[in-house]
């Protein structure tokens, strides 16, 4: 049957979003349709894999209910702000709600320019696509807040990027799409009273029990804090940029949204960048948590200007900066809690040391960041020859030998045995993550010819990224020199 709408978010202030229809494709071609999300959002797969349901997925034709608009928003690019942005190559086509009573955002991307275009075509080539139902996909099977991909469409078109480059749709599912910007965009039009209506209706749809705050809009900043010193911690965990932080891509929900030029570590270079345009390194792997305060600070802002704020301003001036620097402490919890367990370790202070005191020796010796963690679980709790697996990921070894001395220390102070330690670190500690040489050659494959192959072997392998798979595990190796990902780049 066709999908159930119910659509909450078009009853928010007119200038929130514009109605919008989808420009039709020629020849849509379903490339791929995630039939467990599909069944866990309650929808009917056999239609959505039938004609009206490709038809909806390339943005031809809409069931009855759907709404489809394009969203209002500003934001702080780079640090700088731009008062209008908006979703100028998406639509969002409605919300439906699961079998649990959660509410999801559907909405295409690719589906043709909008008011928010700016000039553009509001196209995707099939590339970006790809990329981010890979990215998406990889992100929830580490356990990392995301958006999901739904499915992605070929639309028998071309558009022109690098080149003449097949054209694609993708169906992204959220649970909500409201950003920094939207709030920004909102308040720097001096909308104030659309900021507060906004702002209930964020506290009503993803944290009711900010209601129960004594100022529920301060309630509502701490919960978005909150959800997004957890987000950022479970990126380095995963050893995951962004690379492209700006405040419309930061989800008020906590989720990982819009993956444009992000990678994965490599070698684990602390200040690692891959995005083309981030030429100063404002976003690099260790100024996430930075970036994501600064990002938060700009959402206070404009909570600030509603009507419930604007009394006593000093005051909640004073709570809301209170509530900003609860971030690095609720990061650093974070972060330190999910190194100790990389390392097989409870969470306390001299296991943290030691986990920071790894990174620094693996930054000193190039080593690699996702196989560095995982081979810990095939080591014995005395020397053995397997150490020489580990060590030789290290430049230099000595810094690391030693510190395989005092990890075993630290691990006999715990009482473990070594089978209970190796399946804690293989349930925390990924064999396969979106390398960015493999993300690259699925990509290249899709576009030169249209092989979605790649894609899909690397697609299936990293629905368990934390078992071994013998059949593929030329996916768990780093890339060779010559493969090696220097740049990522956005997908508009």
């Amino acid at each position: 049957m066709p999908i159930s709408f119910d659509n909450s978010y078009i009853q928010m202030p007119a200038e929130c979003h514009r109605p919008q229809a989808a420009q039709p494709v020629v020849k849509p071609d379903l490339i791929a349709l995630n039939r467990p999300l599909a069944q866990a959002l309650g929808l009917d797969v056999a239609w959505l894999e039938g004609p009206e349901g490709l038809a909806m997925l390339a943005g031809n034709a809409f069931p009855d209910g759907a709404a489809a608009v394009a969203l209002a928003y500003a934001g702080h690019q780079f640090g700088h702000f731009v008062p209008q942005l908006g979703d100028g190559r998406a639509l969002l086509l409605g919300e439906v709600v699961d079998p649990s009573g959660q509410r999801w955002d559907l909405q295409l991307k690719g589906s043709g320019p909008t008011a928010f275009s700016r000039g553009g075509d509001g196209r995707s080539s099939i590339g970006p696509v790809v990329r981010e139902y890979l990215a998406s996909e990889a992100m929830a099977t580490l356990g990392v807040p995301t958006t999901r991909a739904l499915a992605a469409v070929g639309s028998g078109e071309t558009v022109q990027r690098n080149g003449t480059e097949p054209g694609g749709i993708l169906c992204r599912v959220a649970s909500s799409h409201l950003r920094v910007g939207s709030f920004e965009y909102l308040a720097r039009h001096g909308r104030a009273e659309a900021v507060q209506t906004l702002a209930d209706y964020a506290i009503a749809r993803h944290y009711p029990q900010a209601a129960d705050h004594p100022q529920p809009l301060l309630g509502l900043l701490e919960a978005v804090v909150a959800a997004q010193a957890k987000l950022v911690a479970d990126w380095m965990r995963v050893g995951f940029i962004h690379g492209v932080m700006n405040t419309d891509n930061c989800a008020i929900s906590g989720e990982t949204i819009d993956y444009g030029p992000f990678g994965f570590l490599d070698t684990f270079v602390p200040n690692q960048v891959y995005s083309s345009i981030d030429h100063a390194g404002r976003y690099a792997y260790n100024q996430q948590p930075a970036i994501a305060t600064w990002n938060l600070a700009r959402l206070a802002e404009c909570l600030l200007t509603a009507p419930s704020l604007k009394t006593k301003t000093e005051a909640h001036l004073e709570q809301a900066n209170h509530i900003l620097r609860g971030f690095k402490p609720q990061f650093e919890a974070h972060f330190h809690a999910s190194f100790c367990a990389k390392l097989g370790l409870p969470h306390q202070p001299s296991f943290a040391e030691l986990a920071m005191r790894l990174l620094d020796i693996m930054a000193e010796g190039n080593a690699d960041f996702t196989r560095c963690f995982r081979l810990l679980s095939d080591l014995a709790d005395e020397p053995a020859s397997t150490d020489a697996q580990w060590l030789q990921h290290f430049d230099e070894e000595s810094a690391a030998t030693q510190w395989l001395s005092q990890w075993r220390q630290a691990l006999r102070s715990t009482g473990q045995d070594r089978s209970q330690r190796q399946a804690n670190l293989r349930a925390v500690n990924p064999v396969f993550i979106l390398r960015n040489h493999l993300a690259q050659h699925a990509v290249d494959a899709a576009i030169q010819d249209l092989d979605f192959e790649p894609m899909r072997r690397l697609h299936a392998v990293l629905q368990q990224p934390f078992t071994d798979q013998p059949d593929a595990m030329d996916l768990a190796l780093p890339p060779a020199p010559e493969e090696r990902v220097l740049q990522t780049f956005c997908g508009t």
